[in-house]
């Protein structure tokens, strides 16, 4: 049996994947932006796989709840396919997400 090092992360702080997907005209600039990238809108980039208008990216997050939203073409958007928001400071909604 081998003894865990200080070096090893604890399993609370373990990241997971966590895929965003998201429906846009096709040939769209889609981004994800929310508290996981300090609300970056060009940091990281949905792809759209086969010019279908179905865009996704997968990023590795911590364990947590993470407001987000799209950007879609410049319009900030709630995710349409998550049920769960919150309002934010300015009067508008942010989508959940919670990694487990």
């Amino acid at each position: 049996m081998r003894k865990a090092t200080s070096s090893m992360k604890p399993e609370s702080q373990a990241a997971r994947r966590v895929v965003f997907q998201v429906n846009a005209p096709p040939q769209s600039e889609v981004f994800v932006a929310g508290a996981f990238n300090q609300w970056n809108a060009t940091q990281n980039r949905l792809k759209e796989a086969k010019g279908n208008g179905k865009y996704s990216i997968t990023l590795m997050l911590a364990k947590g709840v993470y407001e987000y939203k799209f950007i879609i073409n410049g319009n900030w958007c709630v995710d349409p396919q998550c049920q769960n928001w919150v309002r934010n400071p300015f009067g508008t909604l942010n989508s959940l997400v919670n990694v487990e």
